[in-house]
């Protein structure tokens, strides 16, 4: 039997850093590194604040997207970046052995963990999206991706999406979108793993808009998250008759 849920909170584009041992790699990736395609711009520290207001457990990466991709299985076509992808085999295995693998690791040890100590996980991946692909603007302000089929990540979307529009009505909170919540990522890969029972799986993205000018909105969004991730979390609590 479950008892109280277990938050954890995951950032896998967080930062555009390249580890000594590939900076040869991106000697002329400067803006490259700089720009979506090296990271999610916000992700990480609206993730810090999740974790630190609703006590979660963080799990983060500062290394650019761009050296192998954390949110990707292995053999998707985009796991590697066109330029690791010119790597040689043994090169690339390398980078999953040292890059890829531990933080996958860490992570699906300690949704066991929680799991076999009788807890529900509720795990948000924080990430963020480009405000224009391909010359179409994106107006949705926050995505919030799930898997329609399991209950649990239904009434989690609701009850998030809800308090995020309580607290700030001004913003555009889309569900399944920009992008489907069932398309290849971390949470979507935890979901073969692990019942629905014992883990909820949510991508949570936010429109760079907000983040990569100096917009007035940014802070009063990472509020409005903040808050409303407490109050959802309280919402979707199992409660036990008689106070068992």
């Amino acid at each position: 039997m479950t008892t109280a849920s277990h938050l954890i909170i995951t950032c896998e584009h967080g930062g555009n850093l390249v580890p000594p041992a590939w900076r040869g790699l991106f000697a002329r990736a400067d803006r490259l590194l700089m720009s979506h395609q090296g990271f999610d711009a916000g992700a990480l520290t609206l993730a810090r604040e999740m974790a630190e207001a609703a006590g979660g457990r963080l799990f983060f990466s500062k290394t650019t997207r761009l050296l192998v991709d954390l949110n990707r299985s292995i053999g998707h076509p985009q796991l590697f970046s066109a330029i690791t992808r010119k790597l040689s085999t043994a090169g690339r295995q390398n980078l999953i052995a040292l890059q890829y693998r531990p933080y996958r690791a860490a992570i699906e040890n300690h949704i066991r963990e929680q799991i076999a100590a009788g807890h529900r996980v509720i795990h948000i991946a924080s990430h963020s999206f480009s405000p224009e692909l391909k010359g179409r603007v994106r107006e949705v302000d926050i995505g919030l991706l799930y898997d329609p089929a399991r209950a649990g990540e239904v009434q989690f979307a609701d009850a998030l999406q809800a308090a995020i529009l309580q607290a700030a009505p001004f913003l555009q909170v889309r569900r399944n979108t920009p992008y489907k919540g069932t398309s290849d990522g971390l949470t979507a890969a935890l979901r073969k793993q692990f019942d629905g029972a014992v883990y909820l799986g949510l991508e949570l993205e936010v429109n760079q808009k907000h983040v990569l000018v100096k917009n007035r909105h940014w802070p009063r969004l990472r509020h409005a998250v903040v808050h409303a991730l407490r109050q959802a979390l309280i919402s979707i609590e199992p409660t036990h008759p008689g106070g068992e």
